[in-house]
């Protein structure tokens, strides 16, 4: 009887939010994503229904969403993940500023003869894809050419994953696995700057920066001075590695175009602007795009590799798998129409993956609540066995309310605070959400 008093009935929730949860949790949260990208592949094969699928399909997610998140459980923690959230992304900014930099640098400082002569490296990987389209049938080749999956498709696929915590689906809270994903990102972005502007390479299409970048055809008075005069004579070369000073004169060349940037002149030298480009550093950054020499390792398949390991870890399933696949599906896309080399796709695989493992200290898939409750169970063991045996039913359930509140996090703030935090979250969110959609639709 004394059980039947203390057990307090559970609140069921109503039905069209457990099914809702059922949906997602048991598969439905991969068909969506399945159907996302399906759907927006539609353009190709249908723009009509396309056009009328695709803002069904985003209707249908954003009602649901929003349908969820009055009933969401865990604002709290969302609360407590916000500032290293914000701190993350300034991380993030910040990188992808130091890395449009570095890709203006790279692409402007030999000048546009050198990127029109120089040839590409050779690639192996682009000669064996060469060599299965005459073997593999048509319809094979067909598939392995055609844009399934781009980069804002694995943009969205993460925010998907993301908003999948309002169901249940992965561990809370959200804006902790965003985090990961936005810091490891980060990383891999200033990892990659490092790499790509300590060797310039030659692009895989010559004629890529003729196309997009205004900058000057002479190369910098750096590289006139370092690297033209020994770039094709040995005798030179071997004159620099004995004397180990760089004895060539700078070439007469016309005079480089300085504007005047405030304090943000010294960009000059490093950009090497051109009159027709804007009058700030800024404006000129934002044509920075994705550079023309070869960026070791690929920026997309970092994306694409952060975007499988975060599904991976947190969902699991037969989705990630396919995402997996999209990946390599990706990489040799990349290859095959020599966006970049076959190393900058291999790199990019196991650098992200490596990195997504370094990070598991900022959000992990792991319950680190249940870790905490079994080493409290293991402190007040003893005093439960003892209590069990002298029938002491108050000191029992006190001892199992010890550790169930050592599982738990301390809230510490207002009711009032964690709804106006959801609020602005899905705000937020859904903003982003628009951006990325309009920003990103060409990858």
């Amino acid at each position: 009887m004394a059980k039947a008093r203390g057990k307090a009935p559970r609140p069921r929730p109503s039905r069209g939010l457990a099914a809702s949860r059922r949906l997602l949790g048991v598969g439905g949260l991969g068909v969506a994503a399945a159907a996302y990208v399906g759907v927006d592949y539609l353009r190709y094969l249908s723009p009509t229904w396309h056009e009328r699928l695709m803002p069904a399909l985003w209707a249908a997610l954003a009602l649901a969403a929003a349908a969820r998140a009055p009933f969401y459980r865990r604002w709290d923690a969302e609360l407590r993940a916000a500032p290293r959230f914000v701190a993350a992304m300034a991380l993030m900014l910040a990188a992808f500023l130091c890395e449009a930099i570095s890709v203006r640098f790279v692409s402007a400082v030999m000048g546009l003869q050198w990127h029109r002569s120089a040839a590409p490296l050779p690639d192996t990987g682009q000669w064996l894809l060469l060599a299965l389209n005459e073997k593999l049938p048509q319809s094979v080749v067909d598939l392995l050419r055609a844009h399934i999956i781009t980069l804002h498709h694995y943009l969205m696929l993460f925010i998907m994953l993301g908003f999948s915590v309002l169901f249940d689906c992965i561990k809370a809270p959200g804006l902790g696995i965003a985090t990961r994903y936005m810091f490891t990102m980060a990383i891999g972005r200033l990892l990659r700057t490092i790499t790509f502007i300590a060797t310039i390479l030659p692009s895989a299409r010559p004629w890529c920066a003729a196309a997009r970048y205004q900058i000057p055809g002479h190369p910098h008075p750096w590289a006139q001075k370092y690297y033209i005069p020994y770039a094709s004579d040995s005798d030179a070369i071997h004159r620099v590695i004995r004397d180990d000073v760089a004895y060539a004169a700078v070439q007469s060349y016309p005079g480089e175009y300085r504007p005047d940037w405030g304090r943000m002149s010294f960009l000059v030298d490093i950009l090497r602007p051109t009159p027709g480009e804007g009058p700030s550093w800024y404006h000129l950054l934002k044509k920075a795009s994705g550079g023309c020499n070869d960026l070791m390792y690929s920026g997309h398949m970092l994306v694409a590799v952060l975007t499988a390991m975060a599904w991976t870890e947190a969902y699991g399933g037969w989705i990630s798998v396919a995402i997996w696949l999209l990946v390599l599906h990706s990489a040799q896309r990349e290859i095959r129409e020599r966006h970049h080399y076959t190393v900058d796709c291999v790199v990019a695989i196991y650098v992200g993956i490596l990195l997504w493992r370094m990070t598991r200290f900022i959000w992990s898939a792991r319950d680190a609540s249940r870790a905490r409750r079994l080493v409290k169970l293991d402190e007040v063991q003893n005093r439960l066995i003892h209590a069990a045996k002298d029938s002491d039913i108050d000191e029992i359930r006190g001892l199992l309310k010890e550790v169930e509140l050592a599982g738990q996090e301390k809230q510490g703030v207002s009711q009032r605070a964690i709804l106006a935090f959801a609020a602005a979250t899905i705000i937020f969110t859904l903003t982003c959400v628009v951006l990325a959609l309009t920003l990103t639709s060409d990858g």
